[in-house]
């Protein structure tokens, strides 16, 4: 398998394919700054080429997507058209990308999703097996977590001048997602394993008094009312929880595992 980009979730990724995950083993890997990543593979037990993007597919069976969400169309087309697996973690980048759907389904090739820094959405899934009347999300971020994106640029909302908790944005997932593209996946991710990225509704609050981004999912079903509560410990990037890489490693984990638990 391959890494497309080696940042605060690719090198963890990478370092647990390093001691070894059955079934897989790292082939390459991509990123933007080649030198940094070509001196982090060399630190591995057994040292990859660092290639472009476009390179992984023919040097792997599944690619592992963890880089700025612009770039995903170039990782993911050439691993969807030779029918391959794409692993992806900018999953709000999907909704700006629909087409890559379809070419999945063209060719042969398969987008999985990991749960990532959320909580509960193999109960949303099986709940989405009957009717689920409403799917309600409440983030709360540090202030740094939520820096530069561009619906608080295009809103003129400076969260380094707040003191209190504010609540930024209420709107759908499909819109967090244009707004807060490297914040907001888990939004995403609830949607698509849900009612969809129209239905599913967000709250966005700068909170300075907490250090962890959490988030709080209300879900009520014709089978189940449930809510859900986690709080994430970011990664040396602020924006992305330590547990986002764990959740990647863990999927890929259950590809090859004789007993996989849950839905």
């Amino acid at each position: 398998m391959a890494i497309a980009g080696l940042g605060a979730v690719g090198k963890v990724i990478a370092r647990e394919l390093d001691k070894g995950i059955p079934g897989l083993a790292l082939a390459a890997v991509s990123a933007r700054n080649v030198a940094r990543a070509t001196d982090f593979v060399q630190q591995l037990s057994h040292a990859v080429p660092v290639v472009a993007l476009e390179e992984l597919a023919g040097l792997a069976d599944i690619v592992v997507e963890c880089a700025p969400p612009e770039l995903l169309p170039r990782i993911a087309l050439p691993v969807l058209q030779a029918g391959k697996k794409l692993v992806v973690l900018s999953v709000g980048a999907l909704l700006a990308h629909p087409g890559l759907r379809e070419t999945a389904i063209e060719y042969g090739g398969s987008i999985l999703v990991p749960t990532g820094a959320l909580i509960g959405l193999d109960a949303v899934a099986a709940a989405a097996e009957g009717t689920i009347h409403s799917v309600r999300m409440t983030t709360r971020k540090p202030l740094r977590g939520l820096a530069g994106a561009p619906y608080l640029e295009e809103n003129g909302i400076d969260v380094a001048s707040i003191t209190t908790p504010t609540r930024i944005f209420s709107g759908t997932a499909r819109e967090a997602a244009r707004g807060f593209p490297a914040n907001l996946n888990v939004s995403v991710a609830l949607s698509l394993a849900g009612i969809g990225p129209d239905r599913t509704m967000l709250e966005v609050w700068a909170d300075p008094t907490v250090t962890r981004n959490t988030h709080r999912i209300e879900v009520d079903a014709d089978t189940a009312s449930f809510n859900m509560t986690i709080e994430n410990i970011p990664s040396e990037n602020p924006k992305t929880g330590l547990i986002t890489a764990r959740s990647a490693v863990a999927l890929l984990r259950k590809l090859s595992a004789p007993l996989k638990v849950g839905t």
